[in-house]
């Protein structure tokens, strides 16, 4: 493999709304093969314990990550989630069991040689995308494995693939990702994002291996940032959070917030 060493260190996703889940729904991360973690940020798993009384709805945040998703009762049906500039929802009804593989930017695009613009903004049968990996979990992957089980085998198969793949993504595309992260996503793309090649070039690089331009990466660092941060009700009536991320006015900040999201700060971090 040749991946660059930092990519691991560039990036943590978070995914809080699914944090919201009651004792009759349970989502857990598992931590990939330690070979694995600068491709696969984590494997996840999202069920039910017991019939719910009413329909549940799913909310994905925006993460600047690509998703590989199937029911192990249903493995033939698998699906891949391409990047994302906004929030998603999914009716998942009554009883549910889902499993994930989160991959880290630019990876997937890498490991199946596919232009992840391809997959912005929506999502795939996994066959059409990438069909050995799909065949692997309608194959080998069923309700009758534990979870620890079904993570062996995904890290086996994965160590086995990424150990035939040259990932040779341009550097500049991880000097501009690094630039971006550190910044928390506050700084110009324009004109503080300088990696000697020109922007046209940059953005094209961001579109084939992220899946969106680098404005819209940032973007969304900025708003992970924020969710990392964690930030306090009073933070929130000050109206001081939208300043020290680097928003103009509160407006621009609730409406940026909501479309990430889904819902208001406000209501994201339970203000009062």
């Amino acid at each position: 493999m040749n991946i660059p060493p930092n990519i691991q260190l560039l990036y943590t996703p978070m995914q809080p709304s699914v944090r919201e889940t009651t004792e009759d729904v349970v989502y857990k991360e598992y931590t990939p093969h330690k070979q694995l973690q600068n491709i696969i940020y984590c494997y996840w798993q999202l069920k039910t314990t017991q019939p719910l009384s009413g329909e549940f709805i799913y909310r994905v945040v925006a993460d600047g990550c690509i998703d590989v998703y199937f029911e192990p009762g249903n493995p033939p049906e698998n699906y891949v989630m391409g990047f994302s500039s906004k929030y998603t929802e999914f009716s998942l009804g009554h009883t549910f069991h889902y499993i994930g593989i989160r991959f880290l930017p630019t990876m997937f695009p890498q490991l199946f040689r596919i232009n992840a613009a391809a997959l912005t903004n929506r999502y795939e049968s996994l066959s059409a995308v990438a069909p050995a990996l799909s065949h692997f979990i309608e194959s080998r992957l069923d309700e009758q494995l534990s979870i620890a089980e079904i993570v062996h085998k995904l890290d086996s198969w994965f160590l086995q693939l990424s150990g035939n793949v040259i990932f040779n993504a341009d550097s500049r595309l991880y000097e501009a990702m690094d630039v971006i992260v550190k910044n928390a996503g506050m700084i110009s793309v324009e004109t503080g994002v300088n990696t000697g090649i020109s922007a046209r070039q940059l953005r094209r690089l961001f579109e084939y291996y992220v899946g969106d331009t680098p404005k819209t990466f940032s973007k969304i660092i900025r708003f992970q940032n924020i969710l990392r941060a964690k930030p306090s009700v009073q933070s929130l009536r000050q109206n001081k959070l939208f300043f020290d991320a680097g928003y103009y006015d509160q407006a621009h900040f609730i409406k940026e917030f909501k479309s990430l999201y889904g819902i208001t700060p406000a209501k994201a971090f339970d203000a009062k």
